[in-house]
């Protein structure tokens, strides 16, 4: 009995990682961590060994760059955490470190945090945060979404981007079966398959958007124009009961960081978005930082959907409410 039981739960973490790691922004297995960087605005009479530790798993994305720019300037150490951030281009091999215990928390989305609970692991949301994907087309007979009937689209199946494809869909009174869908998980090959005529559209994030725009792809429909943000920083339940201050420290950081980008010229800090985004040096002068808000807590209604859709596709079985994966830790549901 004992055998089984262990098999069973071998057996289940098993899915998640394979689930998992058709990664959504994926593009390799190198990481990078900016632990060594000097900090410029640590707390008085206290050095980085002092403050307690908080360890982030982020990928090269937009909804990174508030929690860089929060250490960069140094508002994590000045509320008591030191932000150690290590930026993976594998959401796959983001995953492995998660589930070894490394990282405290990881840049996420709903779809995986459905994926994680259904295998028993007790992973919750604690915010949201600010992702964005963008449904791209370079054919010039595809004017809308609904143009899509028929045509082939390029995305990563079982995954946030799938969601989001058929939350467009659905939107425009289409679905799945109205397109032609061609898997392919990483990301820069989805860009070049687009740009080559290859398929007739491709959802991307930044700064893959960015680069498609500038070689004439055109947006039909993104993330925010739809309405849906399946975007989430998570982290264990055993993370959150134990590192509870750290995590209101590091929200404290981050909106500081929000502050700092709304007062300061996009010039001061473009680079570092540059570097650790990805974005190529040429094309500094079009990129566009979003206008950041402070950190807020997931909708419900989010979550209902990215579960409801999750279990559509087979990737979840069990109910789960909102309120089973959301943390109060520092925003109350």
């Amino acid at each position: 009995m004992e055998t089984r039981k262990k098999t069973k739960t071998i057996f289940s973490l098993m899915l998640v990682m394979a689930l998992i790691s058709i990664s959504l922004v994926a593009c390799g297995s190198n990481k990078s961590s900016n632990t060594d960087k000097a900090s410029s605005g640590s707390t008085e009479n206290a050095t980085t060994e002092d403050i307690a530790q908080l360890n982030l798993g982020l990928l090269p994305s937009i909804d990174a760059i508030p929690f860089i720019i929060a250490h960069e300037q140094g508002f994590d150490q000045q509320h008591g955490v030191n932000l150690n951030i290590e930026t993976f281009k594998s959401a796959k091999d983001r995953d492995v470190a998660f589930q070894a215990g490394k990282l405290d928390g990881i840049s996420a989305d709903l779809v995986a945090l459905a994926i994680y609970n259904q295998a028993g692991l007790d992973v919750k949301a604690t915010s949201t945060t600010f992702g964005e994907f963008d449904l791209l087309t370079g054919n010039d007979e595809i004017k809308e979404v609904k143009d899509l009937k028929g045509k082939s689209v390029i995305l990563s199946k079982n995954t946030s981007t799938e969601y989001t494809v058929a939350t467009m869909l659905k939107q425009a009174g289409l679905s799945e079966d109205d397109i032609n869908i061609t898997e392919v998980p990483q990301i820069p090959t989805r860009l070049e398959l687009l740009k080559n005529k290859k398929s007739d559209a491709a959802i991307l994030p930044e700064p893959f958007v960015t680069m498609g725009k500038s070689s004439g792809l055109r947006v039909l429909s993104s993330t925010i124009q739809a309405e849906i943000n399946p975007f989430i920083l998570a982290f264990t339940q055993e993370v959150i009961s134990a590192k509870s201050k750290e995590i209101t420290a590091m929200y404290a950081a981050y909106d500081d960081a929000v502050a700092y980008m709304k007062s300061h010229d996009q010039a001061e800090y473009i680079d570092l978005i540059i570097k650790e985004v990805g974005y190529p040096e040429t094309l500094k002068d079009e990129i566009t930082v979003p206008e950041y808000v402070p950190a807020y807590q997931v909708d419900e209604k989010q979550v209902e959907a990215a579960f409801a859709w999750a279990k559509e596709k087979g990737l979840l079985s069990k109910d789960i409410s909102p309120e089973e994966v959301i943390s109060d830790v520092v925003f109350k549901k």
